[in-house]
């Protein structure tokens, strides 16, 4: 049993060392490369979602990267990038979208996810390093490559149903305040737009996010059973 149990216990060691490092370099990054939001029809939008939540403020950074994208930190902060700012700027989105970028955000964080994605961080890294050992003994050429195969596809499941997750709350969250789940949607179709050749070719089972129409089907879902039954009000 000890033989058994060593190894794994080793693979485990290395994951949580790995993601532990992983979130110190993420927060060394964040802290150097972001500055306050100070959009003030984004932060307006923001106030009202506070309000709905109860909560004084809703703080939220800028994180100072051209890539589109909203993050939430292990800490639990919210960040847009400015290349999220930009394409604000120029037209492309407006502060609506981005006020469902940060209620999906803060869905994460109300929802336990980051806790949670630290975890399976963890077990991914641990069933790599596990299934490496075996597979490589047995398929010494392409048992890596199985072993990264599987272990993805376990963490693109996990993280598919987090999306969803953090959809539906961010949905509650826009009716709540008001704002409506309409630029939560209206975003998803221009996202889908920007990303839509990197996905292509790739099996639906390894993709880390839900298909924009499956998030819309879902999203429109939640808001009729909620407004019927007045869940919200």
């Amino acid at each position: 049993m000890s033989k058994l149990l060593l190894p794994l216990l080793l693979a485990l060691a290395y994951a949580f060392l790995m993601m532990r490092f992983s979130l110190w370099r993420t927060r060394k990054l964040l802290d150097a490369k972001s500055v306050p939001l100070t959009d003030p029809a984004i932060t307006r939008l923001a106030d009202r979602m506070a309000e709905a939540m109860d909560l004084p403020e809703i703080r939220v950074r800028v994180f100072e990267v051209e890539p589109v994208n909203g993050l939430a930190a292990a800490d639990g902060r919210i960040f847009l990038t400015r290349g999220f700012l930009n394409r604000k700027a120029r037209g492309d989105v407006t502060a609506e979208e981005l006020a469902s970028v940060i209620a999906h955000e803060l869905g994460h964080v109300a929802l336990g996810h980051m806790r949670r994605r630290m975890i399976d961080f963890t077990g991914q890294n641990a069933v790599f390093v596990m299934l490496s050992a075996l597979l490589n003994r047995f398929l010494p050429f392409i048992g890596i490559w199985l072993a990264n195969l599987i272990s993805s596809a376990l963490m693109a499941r996990m993280s598919r149903r987090d999306e969803f997750e953090a959809d539906a709350y961010a949905s509650a969250l826009l009716i709540k305040a008001g704002i409506g789940t309409a630029p939560q949607k209206s975003l998803f179709r221009k996202l889908d737009a920007l990303t839509a050749n990197r996905a292509e070719g790739i099996p639906a089972w390894l993709l880390s996010h839900p298909k924009v129409d499956e998030r819309i089907a879902a999203i429109e879902a939640n808001e009729a059973r909620w407004l019927d039954g007045r869940h919200l009000s």
